[in-house]
């Protein structure tokens, strides 16, 4: 979780099976600023850790980038620093 909001990695397309959507809101990344907190959070992970995968998801970014679901909790919603979609400000799936 990153200020309230948790990024899954679903490569293979089954994320959206396992999520409580009683208690958070969900989408695929909408908005420039949360794409760029997660791309500097793995930008990160890979500088201090060498990780391969890592690696691979900022070297392909554009394909990778589409693999991610943004989660965050209904009651953080009103707290988030910036909105989750740079077009509705609202999450897509609720």
């Amino acid at each position: 979780m990153t200020g309230g909001m948790a990024f899954v990695y679903d490569a293979g397309g089954h994320c959206e099976e396992h999520i409580n959507k009683e208690s958070v809101v969900y989408q695929r990344l909408a908005s420039a600023h949360w794409e760029k907190v997660l791309k500097d959070v793995i930008g990160e992970h890979w500088r201090e850790t060498a990780s391969p995968r890592a690696e691979t998801i900022l070297s392909g970014w554009e394909f990778e980038a589409p693999k991610f679901w943004q989660i965050c909790p209904k009651e953080m919603l009103e707290r988030l620093e910036m909105p989750l979609s740079d077009t509705t400000g609202q999450a897509v799936r609720a």
